[in-house]
């Protein structure tokens, strides 16, 4: 009789666990049901920017404004939920996940999931397609070297290669201070910097990736890794005082992040999606946040608007 209710009540609280977990993880139908949507940002570039006017906290950016219309589409309300690059798969899907040595570690710790998109310049990589679900492409990357002017590397010489431009790059490594961030595209991990005799320098604490060209020019190291949006807008924010050496990766892309368990909320977004670059109504809103993306990517954008 004991076990019999033993296993009732394990049965119960099981049912009871499996419930709760699920209850927040919504995919379109619930999302319209509950009138809003969620959006998940990380203050990054010009992607998600955060600041405080009067006793208010506000948004802007290209996902902002991306995931404001999108949400306005729906007939949704729109909710920002602020998030760092540590814990933001966790606040969509529930559970951690990080990549350590070149494998997925996945938490069995379940958490409350707080958004239901995320959008944050997140760049497509291998093992965050594990855990997670991108939409269609919608701006370009890769990750490059960046160095102080007064540095004595000087920029490479681009080959018709650009595994081999890759090669050269890593070759002037040796001894050479780098600051890099896990769990990021910058993940030294990544690009398998440390194979290269480099000096890899981690942050102590968590930083923002706005934060790398300001540490390299405060000489906390050398050198950096840095992604397309934020050497863009670091050229332009400290004119001369930085040079590109070269590129540490191929050309990468970036998309907007899905729970898995959310295939109509992504199917209803490429549409959306591709709509507006269609009518050229996304393009203007690149522009808007990065003018000069267009100079060194036109085919990405042209043929993303046919």
């Amino acid at each position: 009789m004991v076990n019999t209710k033993f296993k009732w009540l394990a049965m119960f609280l099981l049912t009871l666990g499996f419930y709760s977990q699920v209850s927040h993880a919504r995919d379109l139908a619930e999302i319209k049901a509950d009138g809003v949507l969620r959006h998940i940002g990380i203050p990054y570039a010009n992607f998600i920017n955060i600041y405080k006017e009067s006793d208010k906290t506000l948004v802007s950016g290209l996902d902002v404004e991306l995931m404001q219309r999108f949400a306005e589409h729906l007939g949704l309300r729109y909710q920002f939920v602020e998030a760092t690059w540590h814990n933001s798969i966790t606040l969509l899907t529930g559970r951690n996940a990080s990549y350590v040595n070149d494998v997925v570690v996945k938490g069995h710790i379940q958490h409350e999931i707080k958004g239901d998109i995320l959008a944050t310049g997140a760049t497509i990589l291998p093992w965050r397609k594990e855990v997670v679900d991108f939409s269609t492409p919608y701006f370009p990357s890769a990750v490059w070297l960046m160095a102080r002017a007064d540095s004595t590397l000087k920029p490479i010489t681009p080959s018709d290669s650009i595994k081999q431009d890759i090669k050269t790059v890593k070759g002037l490594l040796k001894g050479r201070e780098v600051l890099a961030m896990k769990q990021t595209c910058l993940d030294p991990d990544l690009y398998n910097l440390y194979n290269t005799d480099a000096k890899i320098i981690l942050p102590v604490t968590e930083r923002k990736l706005s934060e790398m060209i300001p540490a390299i020019l405060n000489n906390d190291a050398e050198l950096t890794l840095l992604d397309v949006p934020d050497i863009l807008i670091a050229l332009e924010k400290w004119p001369g005082k930085t040079k590109v050496i070269g590129p540490i990766s191929e050309n990468q892309e970036m998309g907007v992040v899905f729970r898995k368990d959310s295939p109509n909320l992504r199917n209803a977004f490429n549409l959306y999606l591709k709509e507006i670059q269609n009518s050229g109504e996304y393009n203007l809103l690149v522009k808007k946040y990065y003018p000069s993306v267009f100079y060194f990517y036109p085919d990405f954008f042209n043929t993303k608007s046919q």
